[in-house]
């Protein structure tokens, strides 16, 4: 046998069957396939001897721009060049084709590219990452403060096993996919669960939700090739004719088409899937590695504050007044103050691996300003920078005074050499979500 695919039985295909086909064999194609000259730029920039779960994770999120951004411009610009594209098709090629053969082909590859899409980002919601638990900056922030997509992330963040379970009805349709037999069991699967997404990103003003359409416009691909079918099969209950294209491989091809096969899971769910537990152990993306002061992390209040020795005494209206500090595990210091705030946005899912790009615990909030810090133990100064690319020329030299486990004086001078001092005392806050996991679902829970 010569050839890889043999037709038990041919299709009869009309002429306007052909060139819808066209277009959407066209349209598909471009949509899938990297054409794109970042898709290259990106994958010749990886290290493949230390290939990192960013790695995967970009490579998988490939959709073609001709804009420079993910807008729906790029459809149209897609759909035009496959338009034209159809009208050539008919008038310069002229030799039969095997139109059965052509759509399976067509569908293995836009099965293979859904797969990819929702594997890397089930496995950033399996293991729970893609929304972490809120900073202790995040659970002393007032509610109004947040927009409406940071809220939507902590909300899901403070239930990471609802989280998993969401990452594991991806990871599971996107296995499904991968099996011809099972794909329309998957489309059946993402379109309500993507198509939530993509909607969910619309209303809280997200900036996914151009991918989360494309991903969705595959499976519809994907689920159109059975949908009339299982229309007249369970909703007019009347008998279907199955499809009767069977794919035959010949000895000489399966070895390559199990290899390719198994290089695939090897890649996007084996070496992904344990990249992505290693991140989640080491702590996710969304937040910076170095750590923070030994014994310092929590809530203090202002007890004390001075400005140019100026007494300020508490106010939530003084912009200059600090109102309360917080002090992360990681090397971040937030500060409250009625001080206006220009907002980060983070419109799009990004894997940062420098810590002076990972934004997320300052993105969509205002209320509070965020400093990055280096401690220097041995003269005991902390210099603080604002994260926040809006005021690159806030920043603090503090001396740094731990006066006991709950009082930490600061003093020093602003990059506009005015003094600061401040006094903290640490408050004993306890928390509903944190307490309620302690207590679990049955114990009674007392704050």
């Amino acid at each position: 046998m010569s050839n890889i695919l043999e037709l038990n039985s041919q299709t009869n295909w009309s002429n306007k069957e052909k060139t819808i086909f066209r277009f959407f064999a066209i349209y598909f194609f471009l949509q899938v396939l990297p054409l794109d000259i970042r898709f290259f730029r990106h994958l010749f920039s990886i290290n493949w001897l230390h290939v990192q779960y960013r790695d995967i994770f970009y490579l998988s999120r490939y959709s073609p721009s001709f804009t420079g951004q993910d807008s729906f411009l790029n459809w149209i610009i897609i759909a035009l060049v496959a338009s034209a594209g159809t009208l050539l098709w008919g008038k310069a090629y002229a030799k039969p084709i095997n139109y059965d053969k052509l759509y399976y082909w067509l569908r293995v590859l836009v099965r293979y590219r859904l797969a990819a899409g929702v594997i890397t980002y089930g496995f950033l919601k399996f293991f729970p990452i893609q929304a972490p638990f809120p900073s202790i900056s995040n659970l002393n922030t007032n509610y109004g403060d947040f927009t409406a997509w940071k809220l939507f992330s902590l909300g899901l963040g403070v239930v990471p096993d609802y989280q998993s379970f969401l990452g594991l009805v991806e990871i599971i349709s996107g296995l499904l996919l991968l099996n011809r037999k099972t794909a329309i069991i998957a489309t059946f699967i993402i379109l309500p669960f993507t198509g939530n997404i993509a909607i969910s990103n619309i209303a809280y003003e997200g900036g996914e939700y151009v991918y989360a359409f494309y991903l969705v416009s595959l499976a519809l691909y994907l689920f159109a090739f059975d949908a009339v079918r299982l229309f007249n099969l369970l909703s007019l209950q009347k008998p279907v004719q199955p499809n009767h294209y069977q794919p035959v491989f010949d000895n000489k091809w399966k070895p390559y088409r199990l290899s390719l096969k198994s290089v695939f899971i090897l890649f996007f769910v084996v070496l992904y899937g344990a990249k992505t537990y290693a991140g989640y152990k080491k702590g996710g993306y969304h937040f910076p590695e170095k750590k923070g002061i030994e014994q310092t992390s929590g809530l203090y209040n202002v007890s004390e504050f001075r400005w140019n020795g100026q007494l300020i005494p508490y106010s939530r209206t003084d912009s200059t007044r600090w109102q309360s500090v917080v002090f992360e595990k990681w090397n971040t210091v937030s500060i409250q103050s009625n001080k206006a705030v220009v907002l980060e946005n983070l419109d799009t899912e990004e894997i940062y691996s420098d810590d002076k790009d990972r934004i997320y615990e300052l993105a969509g909030t205002q209320g509070r300003h965020y400093y990055s810090y280096d401690f220097d133990s041995t003269r005991s100064v902390v210099r603080l920078k604002n994260r926040n690319r809006h005021y690159p020329s806030d920043q603090l030299v503090l001396s740094f005074q731990k006066k006991n486990d709950s009082t930490i004086v600061l003093t020093g001078l602003s990059a506009g050499k005015d003094s600061v001092y401040a006094v903290l005392h640490k408050i004993n806050k306890k928390y509903l979500t944190i307490e309620a996991k302690k207590a679990g679902r049955r114990n009674a829970l007392k704050l």
